[in-house]
């Protein structure tokens, strides 16, 4: 199954994948020969720690070189839906209660960070905006319960 990233989302985990590869795999294999160089393997800390920290990074570059194997890349600029919101656009929206005004981006799961506005496509939000354009309201089940938004505007930058 093809997994959605837009051009940012992919060039952080790339970032973190050579990170991972060019950092912290010398690292902890260093941490592991230290530990070893100390003997008795069976009552060292230091050495179960590194072993630890060893089989958390390879299990992170193998799942991050999956999710690029699998990515369908998105470059929201290039996106024609006519003004619906899709994967990459990025939608104002109005609260219709309180009209506080809010400006979201609909991101993959790995680059959702709400405190930089970027709502994950699974997200509840982002599924009740799928498909929707400027002018229409959508209701969201938030965990205060119902609300309902506005869409102002959707844009794909």
């Amino acid at each position: 199954m093809a997994i959605p990233l837009t051009i940012v989302g992919a060039e952080m985990l790339r970032a973190e994948l050579h990170k991972l590869k060019t950092v912290e795999r010398p690292t902890v294999i260093a941490a592991i020969a230290e530990a070893r160089a100390h003997g008795d393997l069976s009552e060292n800390a230091e050495y179960d720690a590194a072993k630890e920290k060893q089989s958390f990074v390879e299990g992170r570059i193998l799942e991050i070189e999956g999710k690029l194997s699998n990515a369908q890349i998105v470059d929201p600029k290039l996106v024609d839906a006519d003004g619906a919101c899709v994967f990459g656009s990025t939608v104002d929206l109005e609260d219709v209660n309180s009209k506080e005004k809010v400006t979201y981006q609909i991101v993959g799961e790995d680059e959702a960070d709400l405190k930089v506005r970027k709502i994950s496509i699974s997200s509840p939000i982002a599924r009740a905006l799928i498909g929707k354009y400027a002018g229409d309201q959508v209701d969201v089940q938030a965990p205060g319960g119902v609300k309902q938004y506005e869409i102002l505007d959707v844009q794909y930058l």
